[in-house]
């Protein structure tokens, strides 16, 4: 998370941004997402389904954020559980999985209700997309 930061403030501050390097970002992002979720189908109290969910969603969620651009709007990063907070989340299951060698099985709501989160998440972004293509439009 800090090194995909670093890069596109690095990008961004020294004018090195490019179209390749956009798709690369965008593209590489959502499968490292998939990527670092995966394994967590394995682990109790999870499951392929709730998992596979989560990774499905966060695909949707960056991309509704990846449209904006293309209808006119900028880039949308609304939350709830957008990719940073999908890495916190993440990383301290992995560090707590890592220090106790297990999970709890009360975590099972956790998946779901990340689920449920990024849903929430893909309205905002695709909302305030539109808002932001309305109040161009009006003004």
């Amino acid at each position: 998370m800090a090194l995909n930061a670093i890069d596109g403030m690095l990008a961004r501050e020294h004018g090195q941004r490019s179209t390749l390097g956009a798709y690369l970002n965008e593209l590489t992002d959502v499968i490292s997402d998939a990527a670092l979720y995966l394994p967590f189908a394995f682990v109790a109290p999870f499951g392929a389904l709730s998992v596979g969910l989560v990774i499905w969603l966060a695909a949707v969620s960056e991309m509704a954020g990846a449209l904006g651009p293309m209808v006119g709007a900028s880039r949308r990063y609304e939350g709830p559980m957008g990719k940073s907070d999908r890495a916190f989340v993440f990383g301290a299951l992995g560090l707590w999985l890592g220090l106790a060698g297990q999970l709890p099985a009360w975590l099972a709501w956790l998946m779901p209700a990340i689920a449920l989160l990024m849903v929430a998440n893909i309205i905002n972004r695709v909302r305030a997309g539109l808002s932001e293509i309305r109040r161009q439009q009006q003004g």
